[in-house]
């Protein structure tokens, strides 16, 4: 059974240092309607995104060594639906920080790595967590990776969707003092199916809507 779901309001104080502090939140969605009966059983397909300073970061494939980390409104990502919120706890960190830390990650996180049982989005979320706050995700919302040959047969046909077959554009980033500026580039999608079930399962990256790419930091 899944835990106790959390707002995701950020609370200021009153010192400088405070002016930067933020939740570190988990959104959680649901990949078929099957969930709602499985999830009490601990068991369920997710798909899910970190939210911190007002944006979801999540992890999706394509077929590229590139990144395949992106960005979208908070508990909005395209092709899901949104089933919780849980906090994971709170940073102190300005966006220009977190900015040059979510870059970093996504030179580790490539779209052709994604993988079903060992790289997909839950784990991509676990690990940020992991990093911003030594919290790792509720192990319910991934259970189902460790079992993976079960996952085709439960998927329904509208989830075999295809993985991006062009080199996807990406959000470029200007800050100052702080804030941030959104370019307008968005995911391309494809409407050929993908065989490798494992990269198609769960990635938004096939899905009409808005999604921002990260652009990684070279090393």
């Amino acid at each position: 059974m899944e835990p106790e779901t959390t707002s995701n309001s950020v609370s200021e104080g009153n010192g400088k240092d405070k002016n930067f502090e933020t939740q570190v939140v988990l959104n959680v969605y649901d990949l078929t309607p099957l969930n709602n009966y499985t999830v009490w059983f601990g068991f369920g397909i997710f798909h899910s995104g970190i939210e911190v300073h007002g944006k979801e970061y999540g992890f999706g494939a394509h077929d590229f060594p590139a990144s395949g980390v992106f960005e979208v409104e908070p508990r909005s990502c395209p092709g899901f639906v949104y089933r919780c919120s849980i906090s994971l706890g709170r940073i102190t960190m300005r966006p220009s920080e977190f900015r040059t830390f979510i870059e970093n990650a996504a030179s580790e996180y490539h779209g052709d790595t994604y993988h079903l049982i060992s790289k997909n989005c839950n784990h991509f979320t676990d690990d940020i967590s992991w990093r911003l706050t030594g919290k790792h995700v509720p192990g319910w919302v991934n259970r189902l990776a460790r079992v993976g040959s079960l996952c085709s047969c439960l998927l329904p046909e509208s989830l075999q969707v295809s993985t991006v077959k062009q080199l996807p554009e990406y959000h470029d980033c200007s800050e100052e003092d702080g804030t941030e500026s959104l370019s307008t580039a968005t995911a391309r999608d494809s409407t050929e199916i993908d065989d490798d079930h494992e990269k198609s399962l769960l990635s938004p990256l096939a899905v009409s809507g808005d999604v921002a790419f990260v652009k990684e930091v070279h090393k």
